[in-house]
């Protein structure tokens, strides 16, 4: 007899073992036809994995997120089976899941090309129609290896040869086509409906560029016609959207090779930031930061005292002068440790305050490089907080709203709080971490939001919280982070006398909001398609004139508006008005004011805001009152 809890607490007795997928029949015929896999207690599995014992069961259909992970696994051995119906020659190495999709990377003796993708497509199109039974079989290893080898698959067998000699390793097969794969797949090929292949590109295998370069095929899939024709719409849109394309024709900042992965911001772009910096400026003082200043170069020793020059040397750029070891500050924090070190601390002091905009230089690789996004050199919003143990709640708190009123600023409400534990490489005692992570386990209730745990996603020195916004595309963003850190101040020498004339170490909290200031603009940039808000546009206005009867006017409005702090361009060219409108429109300018002789004589200008909206003639006075008003409520 086995016993099979569902979800709902009820109980189903069955008088010998049993599949999934009898199981989901069991509980209705059109529970049976929906099901894709199922979960025996907490793991997916198959819909023909058989239950031998009492167990806790859940049947996965394409509305549970297991469901999609399943799809797009498939999906992956489809596109594999399709490879090789079109291309017997190529050769199938490895086709993992990915966020939003799969890849499967293929050896073959010519590059694809677009036609072919069509192509392969289509032939996956044709065998899901064909809905073959996807059915597993398990084989000891050697036997795997013989099996893939005698069918020419030497990638496979290469893979299979590596897993340890006395395990078995599964195998999935669908029409003529087997693989190597731990699954679960659904139970036939005709579940898969939605899908497309994205693009092309080269891998090299097991990611060596020493080996072969292999090519790689992107897919999509999804459960609903809808959600993928969202996607595809949402990558169409996120491409006009791309920084750099926007940076470049709103003339924000460029790249050259001269400089790899160091920004060269020109005036609208450094306009932007300035923006930033001054608003983020404003929210330390108000809460009680201090800005300071540390160096851009440290001695090797300062390093090697603090963990890097062990755990992230590879990342740091390096230099040397008269016989002594430097490096790039990839950080601030060792900095701040000097500057609370250069006096007498008194727990009175504490919690203290620093803040900076400090520039950071830490050596990516070439290939991670993302315009703006990922760069080698880089400025945080910086800050660390001396405290006690016990101010640690109270100083997580202040800062969680601190961060929540910013993102709100510009405009992001879509939050979400991961904690990030402890990783493999790391320093200090499991005691000392389980402290760390308890301590900031504790902030976040005391600020009462959920949050998600990230085991292994942590720094070398410490646990984070992290904050993930999600942009107008729905897409997540990871920017501001506070961490604890018990051991940064103990190795560098921080101390301060405690109330009972001791000598304590402060634990040290590393906090940023927006964190990059590089990247934190590329996000901005790509959320409002470069349409920034109005307290944030590096141009406010544009005023324009009709004819040279108008020029002195418009000069004399432009002086008065920049009087009041405004950002404003007089375009006084003989050109036409329509041809300056629209140029001026495709740079995305909050207002465009034009100026007639109409105008002129009345004291007024017409005024027309983005988007082509006509929002007609305005006194001086209604103008300055509505542009102001934009500003401060950064509307």
């Amino acid at each position: 007899m086995v016993s099979v809890r569902l979800p709902d607490g009820s109980v189903r007795q069955f008088d010998a073992p049993v599949t999934v997928a009898q199981v989901a029949s069991n509980i209705s015929t059109s529970l049976g036809k929906a099901a894709l896999a199922g979960k025996v207690d907490g793991k997916v599995v198959d819909t023909s994995f058989l239950i031998e014992q009492d167990a806790d069961v859940a049947i996965v259909t394409d509305r549970d997120p297991e469901g999609l992970d399943v799809i797009r696994h498939s999906t992956a051995h489809l596109l594999a089976y399709a490879v090789k119906e079109l291309f017997p020659d190529a050769q199938v190495t490895i086709g993992p899941t990915i966020e939003n999709g799969f890849y499967y990377d293929f050896s073959y003796k010519r590059p694809f090309t677009p036609d072919d993708l069509v192509a392969i497509e289509k032939k996956m199109a044709e065998l899901a129609k064909k809905d073959e039974p996807v059915t597993r079989k398990v084989l000891p290893r050697d036997e795997a290896v013989a099996y893939f080898k005698s069918i020419g698959e030497e990638y496979k067998a290469e893979i299979i040869a590596s897993i340890p000699a006395n395990e078995d390793v599964s195998l999935y097969s669908e029409g003529k086509f087997t693989d190597l794969c731990r699954g679960p797949h659904v139970p036939s090929t005709g579940k898969l409906k939605v899908f497309k292949l994205m693009k092309l590109a080269g891998a090299y295998w097991r990611g060596d560029s020493k080996n072969e370069m292999l090519q790689r095929v992107y897919g999509t899939a999804w459960t609903k016609k809808e959600d993928q024709e969202l996607y595809l719409h949402n990558l169409e849109e996120a491409e006009k959207r791309d920084h750099r394309k926007l940076g470049k024709q709103l003339d924000f900042f460029h790249f050259q090779d001269e400089a790899p992965g160091l920004v060269f911001w020109h005036p609208k772009g450094w306009t932007i930031w300035q923006q930033v910096e001054q608003y983020m400026r404003k929210k330390y003082q108000d809460n009680g930061y201090q800005e300071v200043k540390a160096p851009q170069i440290l001695d090797a020793s300062l390093w090697a005292k603090t963990g890097h020059w062990d755990n992230y040397r590879e990342n740091m750029f390096v230099t040397e002068s008269e016989n002594r070891s430097y490096a790039l500050k990839p950080m601030n924090c060792p900095g701040h440790v000097q500057i609370f070190n250069s006096d007498l601390r008194s727990y009175r002091d504490l919690p203290l305050r620093y803040g900076e905009f400090g520039q950071c230089h830490r050596n990516e690789p070439s290939g991670a490089l993302h315009g703006i996004m990922r760069v080698r050199g880089f400025t945080q919003d910086d800050g660390h907080i001396f405290c006690t143990h016990e101010q640690i709640e109270p100083e997580v708190v202040a800062f969680h709203q601190q961060a929540m009123a910013v993102y709100e600023d510009f405009d992001f409400t879509n939050i979400e709080v991961k904690l990030a534990l402890r990783p493999d490489n790391r320093i200090g005692t499991d005691e000392v971490w389980n402290d760390a992570e308890e301590a900031l386990r504790q902030g976040l209730r005391a600020c009462g939001v959920t949050w998600t745990e990230l085991p292994g996603e942590g720094a070398f020195y410490g646990p984070k919280i992290e904050y993930h916004l999600k942009d107008s595309l729905g897409r997540p963003w990871q920017v501001g982070t506070m961490q604890v850190d018990f051991f940064m101040p103990e190795r560098l020498g921080a101390q301060y006398v405690a109330e009972d004339n001791t000598k304590k170490t402060p634990v040290m909290l590393h906090r940023a909001i927006v964190g990059s200031m590089e990247r934190f603009i590329g996000i901005l940039i790509e959320n409002y398609a470069g349409a920034l808000p109005m307290w944030l546009a590096p141009v406010q206005v544009a005023i324009l004139n009709i004819s040279d009867g108008q020029a002195q006017y418009a000069t004399e409005l432009a002086a008065k508006l920049r009087k009041l702090g405004l950002r404003v361009t007089a375009d006084l060219r003989n050109e036409k008005i329509t041809y300056k409108i629209r140029e001026h429109s495709v740079q995305k300018l909050p207002y465009i004011l034009v100026i007639g002789d109409k105008e002129r004589d009345a004291n007024t200008v017409a005024v027309r805001a983005r988007g082509n909206i006509d929002l007609g003639v305005m006194s001086i006075d209604a103008l300055v009152e509505r542009l102001q008003q934009d500003v401060a409520n950064k509307a």
